[in-house]
């Protein structure tokens, strides 16, 4: 299935769990007329037949099977970008689904091990360095090179989206605020001293790759976490580099939550999807809002625009 003719950016979009809001959101997306018109959408994948609100193990199947489809396809450059409807993942472990996420999915299935899980949505973008792993063992986790790591990522994935939006602009400043994981960034060592230790080290070490890589870009902290977030909102800072999940997916929910989009950064491709599950107890009643699909739709075509455009336009 598609919508419209053969165009230069070509999105392909699954739908998720079909027993959930992901096909209503799909169609009600499309026919918006609040995405561009001058891209081609092909949505992929075969629905069997379901009760919305209703998951079985046939309906989580057929979203990894589309999720396969959809990976294959972009690999072989038949669509530019990849727009993922929600699933659900205890479902899809019992279907034989055996990765965290659809993040951690497109990762191994493109061969890619440096990749991070980023969210944006209105006035607040956040990349996280670490992302499914119980809190307690957030701490043991951070490393300094996962940190500067993610924060390449995220450095770069900034650096497409505000050249794609000024073109012209051959020094665009973007800041980025490095998190701590303590309360007040840990207090100079009193509570924590993980940013002494771990996050500072690896701040300055992001530095001076980004004076190398991004002479625009820069970052700073490490920030306290009960501060930073109202400060990036503000204007401040253009996205937040998180220790851990629920410290950036909380704010970006808070202030985003049914525009808020999801994309995985170090894919050769871009992959977005809406920030949102399938929300089974809503399915079918005609009742759920497709911003977030639209949302994710968009960034999906703009990154695919900016891969699309000459390098020497964007420097």
């Amino acid at each position: 299935m598609s919508k419209g003719t053969s165009k230069s950016v070509r999105i392909g979009i699954t739908p998720g769990d079909c027993a959930g809001i992901g096909p209503e959101i799909v169609d009600a997306a499309l026919k918006s007329g609040r995405v561009p018109q001058s891209a081609d959408y092909v949505v992929i994948g075969r629905q069997p037949n379901c009760r919305p609100g209703h998951p079985t193990i046939e309906t989580a199947r057929a979203a990894a099977a589309a999720l396969e489809e959809a990976v294959t396809r972009a690999r072989r450059g038949e669509v530019s970008a990849v727009v993922t409807g929600p699933i659900h993942k205890a479902r899809m472990y019992d279907a034989g689904f055996r990765f965290p996420g659809q993040t951690e999915f497109f990762a191994e299935r493109c061969g890619v091990k440096n990749f991070a899980m980023c969210l944006t949505g209105k006035k607040l973008t956040i990349a996280l360095v670490t992302t499914h792993i119980p809190l307690a063992k957030v701490s043991g986790a951070l490393k300094p090179s996962q940190i500067v790591r993610v924060g390449l990522l995220l450095a770069d994935f900034l650096q497409r989206r505000s050249t794609t939006q000024n073109l012209n602009a051959k020094c665009i400043q973007v800041r980025i605020a490095v998190c701590g994981l303590n309360p007040h960034a840990g207090e100079s060592g009193k509570i924590g001293r993980e940013e002494i230790e771990i996050i500072k080290p690896a701040l300055d070490e992001l530095n001076l790759s980004l004076v190398t890589r991004h002479s625009s870009l820069s970052a700073s902290g490490p920030h306290s976490p009960d501060t930073v977030f109202h400060r990036a909102i503000e204007g401040e800072f253009d996205a937040v580099l998180c220790m851990y999940h629920d410290q950036g997916l909380i704010p970006l929910k808070l202030v985003a939550f049914d525009s808020g989009v999801n994309t995985t950064l170090g894919l050769p491709f871009p992959r977005t999807s809406p920030d949102h599950g399938t929300a089974f107890e809503i399915a079918g009643k005609a009742i759920a809002r497709p911003d977030s699909m639209i949302a994710a739709i968009n960034l999906a075509f703009e990154l695919a625009t900016a891969q699309k455009t000459p390098a020497k336009k964007r420097e």
